[in-house]
């Protein structure tokens, strides 16, 4: 029993790398750098990614009459932007493959500085002392990220035919990995999860999401597809980063199983969307067929 508990946090580290080593893989020349080199894409992506998530949050938490482990769910996940999952699930709904590196990259980069900024402010706002630094941060996309993302870039340029063939198994075999380090940590916590149910705590989590999504949606620009894409990265967080900051910050166990539960209410209420735009893509591309 100590050995998995020892090897879920490495399975878990481990897949999500393999994940952003799957996007090196397939990336093109200029992907990465495809919204650092638009300000005003990579304005809007900030805006729809990093400050309309936690202002909502802020504005919701304040208002409902959650308990405080709900609260700080809702406000951690806000806090934690883009999982190395957002872009395998873009381009699973047609998204731009440069579009969708490109913001992931931005913000997997720009995290460095927006999630302690934003975690400090808000925990002043709401009265704590609570910090976090920024080399704390750094360490993480750092060995989340960069590295694998390099590896990835690396295997790309040298065997850009073997890469070209793997990297849609290894983002298979990471996501298959991902549910199966899941699967135990939300056992764990399944049962204090339950009991933050009530009192507007799934409502409030379900509007965070919904509000990130329809955000990133009006902020995508005229392109439907891009608009999907913005769309998830908005509405997807990033429950590592945000365990991560509780594990740090707080005692209280319940907080996790509320970042966990706020996970679960996110992927349930944007499902419609996802569906919508899958359906909606296909159907495009069957009557362009016919033309």
């Amino acid at each position: 029993m100590e050995f998995i508990k020892q090897l879920v946090p490495l399975l878990l580290t481990g897949s999500l790398a393999g994940l952003v080593l799957a996007v090196g893989l397939n990336t093109e020349r200029g992907d990465l750098l495809y919204v650092f080199k638009r300000p005003g894409l990579l304005g809007r992506a900030v805006l729809a990614v990093m400050v309309i998530p936690p202002i909502i949050a802020g504005i919701l938490v304040w208002i409902l009459p959650v308990s405080p482990p709900v609260k700080a769910g809702i406000m951690l996940m806000a806090v934690a932007p883009v999982p190395p999952l957002v872009p395998g699930k873009e381009l699973g709904i047609g998204g731009r493959k440069a579009y969708a590196y490109g913001v992931y990259v931005a913000m997997a980069l720009l995290t460095i500085i927006s999630v302690p900024l934003v975690f400090n402010v808000a925990a002043h706002v709401f009265g704590r002392d609570d910090t976090v630094q920024v080399v704390t941060i750094l360490a993480t996309v750092f060995t989340g990220v960069i590295i694998p993302l390099a590896i990835g870039l690396l295997v790309r340029r040298l065997a850009p035919a073997l890469a070209a063939r793997i990297w849609r198994w290894v983002y298979r075999l990471s996501m298959l990995l991902v549910v199966v380090a899941f699967v135990p940590i939300l056992a764990k916590v399944w049962g204090p999860m339950m009991t933050l149910v009530g009192n507007g705590a799934l409502a409030g989590m379900a509007l965070v999401a919904l509000i990130c999504l329809a955000g990133g949606h009006i902020l995508g620009g005229p392109d439907r597809i891009d608009r999907a894409t913005l769309a998830t990265a908005a509405s997807v967080r990033h429950p590592g980063i945000a365990m991560a900051l509780a594990s740090a910050n707080m005692t209280d166990p319940r907080v996790t199983a509320a970042v966990l539960l706020f996970m679960l209410v996110g992927l349930v209420v944007t499902l419609p969307y996802t569906m919508w735009v899958k359906r909606t893509t296909r159907a495009e591309a069957a009557a362009a067929g016919q033309v």
